[in-house]
């Protein structure tokens, strides 16, 4: 009698990514800068999460910029970027991101990750450009609400959006608010007219148009799913101030790493430049040896309409 066939052994459990099981660990804040930064949720503004310096008496007259975000995937994960949010707001910002706290050692769920349905198309965004601006609203009003501890603190001329990926499209359909004096574009850029594959989220290349601010996309090399796209953008560009950085460190940019590593810094020198007109940090940007453009190697910078 033949024998039956052994039962096939159980599939592997897939290896866990060591540096995201990193970051998951990695404590919240709270940056290198001068104010030390908490991640928190407000009562007054649901799903949303919120970074800011702890101490907000420490900031003297110094006013409070905001930062508005939109996550990567447009999840509503509000600390997906959370090491590069907190190193922000350690410069004296208060920064938004729609959605709640779903990773880190403080999330009390895991949030789940999306994935291709049968015909491979991803489920649609679970936030929204709406979302991403309510933040914006929220920190103005409390800027001038009796009894906020915000009262008084904003600047309403030091604001700026940035996202990252699926965000960074947000950030672009964001980026025509009369209200923003500074864009910020990680690892994205809008798809050839035609050839968005993403649900719940409608972008062409006339977005691009609607740009009043300078702005700066930050790519993550040739290995970057978004570089094509980044780049066309760039090239498309004409109308306000540009620049396109490139580190060599694929998709994810440098998100994962403790104060959101080498992209974080240049993006509070950019928001320090643009909201501040700091000098010092004009200089990661501009001039024939600007940081930049001297940075390690498979570092680039293009600029265009710099002044």
């Amino acid at each position: 009698m033949a024998q039956p066939a052994p039962a096939p052994a159980p599939a592997a459990a897939p290896p866990v990514d060591a540096a995201r099981a990193a970051y998951e660990a990695m404590p919240n804040g709270p940056g290198s800068g001068p104010f030390a930064a908490v991640m928190e949720v407000d009562s007054g503004l649901a799903n949303h999460v919120v970074y800011r310096p702890a101490d907000l008496s420490r900031l003297g007259g110094r006013k409070l910029g905001v930062l508005v975000w939109g996550n990567g995937g447009c999840r509503d994960d509000g600390a997906s970027a959370r090491q590069h949010l907190l190193e922000i707001a350690s410069h004296g910002y208060l920064v938004i991101a729609p959605g709640r706290v779903l990773s880190g050692p403080t999330a009390t769920e895991r949030r789940a990750e999306r994935v291709p349905d049968a015909s491979g198309k991803l489920p649609p965004v679970a936030t929204t450009t709406r979302a991403v601006l309510a933040g914006l609203d929220w920190a103005l009003a409390e800027n001038g609400r009796k009894g906020s501890r915000f009262k008084g603190r904003i600047d309403p001329a030091q604001v700026a959006v940035a996202g990252h990926s699926c965000g960074g499209l947000q950030a672009l359909q964001a980026a025509g608010d009369k209200r923003i004096r500074a864009v910020l574009i990680h690892n994205s850029g809008v798809f050839a007219d035609g050839s968005n594959p993403i649900q719940g989220i409608t972008v062409d290349k006339s977005l691009l148009n609607t740009l009043h601010t300078p702005v700066v996309y930050f790519l993550g090399g040739p290995g970057d799913v978004a570089f094509p796209n980044g780049s066309d953008d760039y090239r498309k560009i004409g109308h306000v101030p540009a620049v396109l950085v490139n580190f060599p460190v694929g998709h994810g940019g440098t998100f994962l790493k403790p104060n959101g590593g080498a992209v974080a810094a240049a993006a509070v020198d950019w928001l320090e430049w643009q909201l501040r007109a700091d000098k010092a940090a004009a200089r990661t940007f501009t001039g024939a040896n600007c940081r930049l453009c001297n940075g390690p190697e498979g570092y680039t910078i293009e600029r265009k309409g710099l002044r």
